[in-house]
């Protein structure tokens, strides 16, 4: 009796179909994790952030030091008017010469002959003039109209042999004038001047208003001729092809 009127309540009511409970779905695979690729990316920003710190660094590092915008024969000096200054970054392992020691730079001499355009380093110039093999230096003193306006370090010039009696002339027996000036003649076709005084040098006061102090690079075996000339003030230089402004 009991089972059927368990079955009689439950006969006028429809069938559902059964519904799962919310919390039953499917399962998902887990993800998977790739702790390399993560550590290498913070390596690289690592990496990124370090070269940028290293590079403003060595930008705020910077050194003001001499360079040369004339060339420089061997033996030959600094001055104001080959120079210049440019700021590089520091470098421990390049013996740059800053500019607040270009006075000091000027006492020495090139030991090799140096082009335009380099940067200055020690090495580079001596306290003995670094002459190349087979050539001598000479100094002149020379007076207004023995050498050409505007003579610079590192021109080419020709020294010529003047006589100051080369106005007078004399009759031969034939009647014909002739002029000591024949006995002048070229000293050295070809030198190149190590060294001459620029306003600059001398404190911006004029160089001397008679005498002009030159110094020559010249072959060895015509230095005594030139030597000896200049002592007897019979020394005329012109410029020639070659000259560092051409």
């Amino acid at each position: 009796m009991k089972i059927q009127e368990r079955t009689g309540a439950g006969a006028g009511r429809p069938a559902a179909p059964a519904q799962p409970s919310v919390g039953d779905r499917l399962p998902t695979p887990p993800r998977e994790r790739k702790p390399a690729l993560a550590a290498l990316a913070v390596l690289l920003i690592l990496v990124g952030a370090l070269g940028a710190t290293m590079l403003v660094l060595q930008a705020g590092d910077r050194i003001e030091v001499v360079k040369v915008t004339q060339a420089i024969p061997a033996g030959g000096s600094v001055n104001s008017s080959n120079t210049t200054s440019v700021m590089v970054a520091k470098d421990d392992s390049i013996h740059y010469v800053e500019w607040t020691q270009l006075n000091e730079l000027k006492k020495l001499k090139a030991v090799n002959a140096i082009p335009a355009g380099v940067v200055a380093v020690g090495e580079m110039f001596g306290s003995e003039a670094g002459v190349a093999a087979g050539k001598a230096t000479v100094g002149l003193s020379l007076k207004a109209g023995q050498y050409p306006t505007g003579i610079k370090q590192g021109d080419t010039v020709a020294a010529y042999r003047v006589s100051s009696a080369s106005g007078s002339s004399n009759s031969n027996s034939n009647g014909n004038s002739s002029s000591s000036a024949s006995s002048n003649s070229v000293i050295v076709d070809s030198a190149r001047v190590t060294y001459v005084p620029s306003a600059k040098d001398s404190g911006d006061e004029l160089v001397s208003s008679t005498n002009l102090a030159v110094t020559l690079t010249v072959d060895s075996d015509k230095a005594a001729d030139l030597a000896q000339a200049a002592s007897n003030g019979e020394v005329a230089l012109v410029q020639v092809p070659g000259n560092s402004g051409n």
